[in-house]
């Protein structure tokens, strides 16, 4: 029925547009109670002890959906082990110009320049801080990504960092510092370890000892994922997630000319699961089981989501499939991988 919704609705929609609109829905069926009465039970999914925490699931929902904390419960009801929201900056901010979002349903993708539009860390540091006070128990794992705010100049990245972390660590089960998006100027060039390490030594210095990890490019050189994942076991983090959208558009099935007219942006979705799981095969041997890694990147089934846990992954994540596979799609994953 979703295949029939999404193919014949919802493509007729503006995908920001439509995304809004399926979180009212989501918003309506919670408060419907509709969410819970299906809601995945711990007894039906498998324990994943990570980052100091016990994830009901290894599959959850990856940064870039809920930006601002405001769909947490729902998404936990829809089977989802994990929520990484954001990604947050310092500063609230409105995102890069619309249209920002676009559809590539022959490749089972989305092309992505939103620019980190989000609330600001102070407002949804709140924001969880009321969720966790309201809701002792029952809420998923709650991990919290960080970025670079557009108006701070990378010489000043670290600060920045520093104050998200400050504000979001409190409430966060874990920080993920984000440094590979495309859709921020000068964001990436924060991933050569001699800038990475002091934004790491500032987050590391708020985090309030809970786990941090760092998320990485697709597109990062052998070499330079290699290096990351040292300084990660140098610096005693806790993991990596591997990997965000690439600004690669090879391959693609979609017509040149409609890939072409989405512009420029991250790319994710099906398209990039070769590359990604490439990336888990570089990490598995540096890191040696000492640090966490949480693959995302194009897992759109149980079976994939498996191959990445065989392939050294502790824990898995998606996003785009969520799109084209539906409400169903992570309690789907998660009860196959019991």
């Amino acid at each position: 029925m979703y295949r029939l919704l999404f193919k014949h609705v919802l493509t007729k929609i503006q995908p920001e547009f439509a995304h809004y609109l399926a979180m009212f829905g989501l918003d309506v069926a919670y408060y419907a109670a509709i969410t819970k009465i299906r809601r995945v039970k711990p007894a039906e999914t498998r324990v994943v002890e990570a980052l100091g925490h016990k994830f009901n699931g290894p599959f959850g929902l990856a940064a870039g959906f809920d930006k601002n904390a405001r769909w947490i419960k729902p998404l936990r009801d829809l089977g989802f082990s994990h929520v990484e929201i954001g990604t947050v900056t310092a500063l609230p901010q409105p995102g890069n110009p619309r249209p920002r979002l676009f559809r590539l349903p022959a490749d089972r993708a989305l092309v992505n320049r939103m620019g980190f539009n989000n609330d600001g860390a102070q407002v949804i540091a709140t924001r969880i801080k009321h969720l966790r006070i309201t809701n002792p128990f029952g809420l998923p794992i709650i991990g919290a990504n960080i970025g670079k705010s557009r108006a701070v100049e990378v010489e000043d990245a670290a600060d920045d960092y520093r104050a998200s972390a400050k504000a979001l660590a409190p409430y966060a089960d874990y920080m993920a510092v984000n440094v590979s998006s495309p859709n921020t100027p000068g964001l990436r060039s924060l991933q050569s370890v001699e800038a990475l390490k002091p934004i790491l030594e500032a987050v590391k210095e708020e985090s309030l000892g809970k786990p941090i990890l760092v998320k990485i490019a697709p597109d990062l050189a052998d070499d330079d994922i290699v290096a990351v994942a040292k300084l990660v076991l140098e610096m005693n983090l806790a993991g990596v997630i591997a990997t965000n959208t690439t600004i690669s558009r090879e391959g693609l099935a979609t017509a040149a000319a409609v890939v072409e007219a989405a512009g420029a942006g991250g790319l994710s979705g099906a398209p990039l699961h070769d590359r990604s799981l490439a990336v888990l095969h570089l990490l598995r041997p540096v890191l040696q089981g000492k640090a966490t890694i949480i693959s995302v990147g194009g897992i759109e089934t149980a079976e994939q989501a498996q191959a990445r846990l065989d392939a050294g992954a502790t824990l898995v994540q998606g996003y785009t499939g969520f799109v084209y596979h539906g409400p169903l799609w992570a309690r789907r994953i998660n009860r196959a991988l019991k």
